[in-house]
């Protein structure tokens, strides 16, 4: 199997990191999985640094970023995509709320020809298992039909956080990518139809996972004003 590169955007997951890395480390070893884990630290003030430290002295394919300022989890996600060394890049949030084993089915969807395969909370055959709150699955309901009617016809969920691409589509899309915040995921999305790269949107398995750093209210606003900024710079050719 090729190379896989897991990117993990992290900001203060002292409580969680280690399982996470846990769990990715023993797939991909009992799979015998190629792989390298870059863990993007979005400028911490916990212990997130000292553990992934610790667990990276024991495993030479685990990466963290250098220390900085908090600047978004479009900015971390870009960062990891652009020094990844994989075949398949892969973006998962740091919760697992997505299990690290759905990649498989994502790798076997990928080889029939597309370049981004996304996932979907939406969808008829997606299992969640966990709950979200009632006003972040509102919030799920509103902001793709917003999406939709606005700029990027066609999608279910851009905003869930596991997605995966092929490399070379991965470089060619990040390097122009401008939103920081949440809206990124649309933006990465918009761009990769301009360049009419092929995408795939399948159901998951999908958990709830209490300690979100997502505001409902504050973010859904952000999105909405990065849904703006998106059309903005189309029209300025920014993307081309």
């Amino acid at each position: 199997m090729n190379k896989i590169s897991l990117i993990i955007p992290v900001y203060n997951e002292e409580k969680r990191i280690k399982l996470t890395l846990g769990k990715c480390i023993s797939y991909f070893k009992n799979k015998k999985i190629d792989y390298e884990i870059i863990i993007v630290d979005d400028g911490s003030t916990d212990k997130t640094r000292l553990i992934i430290k610790d667990s990276l002295s024991k495993n030479k394919n685990i990466k963290l970023t250098k220390k900085r300022k908090n600047k978004g989890k479009g900015y971390s996600v870009k960062e990891g995509m652009l020094l990844a060394n994989g075949d398949y890049l892969l973006f998962s949030d740091a919760d697992l709320s997505t299990p690290i084993e759905e990649i498989e089915k994502f790798i076997k969807v990928m080889k029939k020809g597309y370049d981004i395969v996304i996932a979907s909370r939406n969808m008829k055959d997606s299992i969640i298992p966990i709950k979200q709150p009632f006003f972040r699955k509102l919030l799920g309901q509103v902001f793709p039909f917003i999406v939709n009617l606005l700029i990027l016809p066609g999608y279910k969920d851009t905003q869930c956080g596991f997605k995966l691409f092929k490399k070379e589509v991965a470089i060619k899309i990040f390097s122009k990518q401008k939103i920081n915040d949440f809206g990124f995921d649309v933006e990465i999305l918009f761009i990769a139809k301009k360049y009419g790269y092929k995408i795939k949107e399948i159901p998951v398995i999908w958990s709830n996972s209490l300690g979100s750093k997502v505001n409902p209210l504050l973010d859904s606003i952000r999105m909405f004003l990065d849904i703006l900024k998106i059309r903005l710079n189309d029209i300025k050719n920014t993307y081309n």
